[in-house]
């Protein structure tokens, strides 16, 4: 069983950073799992935002965050990033962290088999 404790989240300005965590808690290793970024707007369906494969070399992003979002890992810290900067109020989203077993991480919510409790990014304008 693989929990997933995401945090970071907050309030910003528009234009502004914010760095989100997402790390494995207890004696779980995500060194060998895919690892996801997903978020829901409110009324909206959750959508894939980056993923990451588990050696990092591949890495994928949705075209609206492309330039301003950074998905990274330290699987020595068991732990995943996503850096967005530049960000807008259409970012404005509850942010989840997904682990799959895949070999490269996939844009579909149903090949990842474990996902946090989410953390609540808001951005004024």
């Amino acid at each position: 069983q693989v929990q997933l404790v995401e945090s970071g989240g907050g309030l910003v300005q528009a234009g502004g950073s914010l760095r989100l965590s997402c790390t494995a808690s207890g004696r779980t290793f995500i060194s060998s799992y895919a690892m996801g970024w997903f978020r829901q707007a409110p009324g909206k369906d959750r959508e894939f935002v980056a993923g990451i494969n588990w050696s990092a070399i591949i890495t994928y992003y949705t075209d609206s965050v492309k330039g301003r979002f950074t998905i990274s890992r330290d699987n020595a810290k068991n732990a995943v990033y996503l850096q967005m900067n530049s960000l807008k109020p259409e970012d404005t989203a509850v942010y989840y962290c997904a682990a799959s077993p895949g070999v490269v991480p996939s844009w579909g919510e149903d090949e990842y088999d474990y996902w946090g409790q989410g953390t609540q990014v808001t951005v004024s304008s």
